[in-house]
């Protein structure tokens, strides 16, 4: 696997078998059948397991019929328990981390270890498995020879516009991650920036009531409100812009810097947690979470 697996030695299953080191393990997003056998043998070649959820992933484990210490470790404890595992890997133990579902670092806190476990120098491996961005842009039917993910967008609807009408130039797909109950809303704000798109809304995606609702932007929204409340993980893939579009670009480009520290501020005043900021943000802004978690705390204080 490249520069990913130096120092490891693997076995015959590209399994890392011996040394201490991470193992960055892709779970299913919804059916178990897509759990695969090197995933397994990961999980059971494990010291300890680290997962967002242990409830979760001990289902899993149950499912394959492995045994292993868990350790929870999501957005609110990984910045505390991260040196230790530090310690614990390059004492030599193999440590497997897993979301609750997909691939971890994908809009998962589980970035936090694998950026600390790189600075210090300590072996990471990935193990491939089912995501739900890629899935879903199958799944929509709309052009996906280029696409960005975003993951989540800002809850606060004019921050949500603001950060839409920044993306209304990038000559791909668009990718977002949203909750049951913020899923209308968001619809309404894609609508108003980009009422001529096509835009596919992907539910409870390798499930049994797995749905795709696809329509132009205004269209899907009025739908989604006459259906109701809707239930399960969310994908919403919008199309890319078309040669004819519209697009009305600003006058000139934000600071970045100024931008980040508004967004912050804006965070806070609508009281989200510093630790959910710094994870939003940096995957936004394309920062390191912990730089952004100091400028959180700088504007608290």
């Amino acid at each position: 696997m490249g520069e990913n697996t130096a120092g490891m030695a693997l076995d015959a299953a590209g399994i890392a078998s011996a040394g201490g080191g991470l193992s960055v393990v892709g779970t299913p997003i919804g059916n178990l059948g897509d759990f695969s056998p090197r995933a397994a043998q990961t999980f059971a070649a494990a010291d300890l397991i680290c997962c967002e959820d242990t409830r979760v992933t001990a289902k899993l484990l149950a499912h394959a019929g492995i045994s292993k210490p868990l350790m929870r470790l999501d957005e609110h404890v990984i910045a505390a328990r991260t040196p230790d595992l530090i310690s614990r890997m390059q004492a030599g133990e193999r440590i497997a981390f897993a979301s609750d579902a997909g691939m971890p670092a994908i809009s998962d806190p589980g970035q936090v270890l694998v950026d600390a476990a790189r600075e210090a120098d300590v072996p990471v491996d990935v193990i491939p498995g089912p995501s739900a961005c890629v899935t879903a842009l199958v799944a929509s039917g709309i052009a996906c020879d280029h696409f960005f993910f975003e993951g989540f967008l800002p809850r606060k609807t004019g921050e949500r516009q603001r950060r839409l009408e920044r993306l209304a130039t990038v000559p791909g797909a668009l990718v977002f991650y949203e909750s049951p109950h913020r899923v209308a809303s968001t619809l309404d704000t894609i609508a108003a920036v980009f009422s001529g798109r096509v835009v596919a809304l992907c539910r409870e995606l390798t499930k049994l009531h797995e749905e795709v609702l696809r329509a132009e932007a205004v269209e899907l929204a009025e739908l989604v409100h006459e259906r109701g409340e809707l239930r399960g993980e969310m994908v919403v893939v919008v199309a890319p812009p078309s040669a004819d579009e519209d697009v009305v670009l600003p006058v000139a480009a934000e600071d970045p810097d100024e931008a980040l520290r508004r967004d912050v501020a804006e965070a806070l005043a609508a009281g989200e947690p510093a630790s959910g900021i710094a994870k939003r943000l940096s995957q936004r802004y394309s920062r390191r979470r912990r730089d952004v978690y100091h400028l959180v705390l700088e504007l608290q204080g």
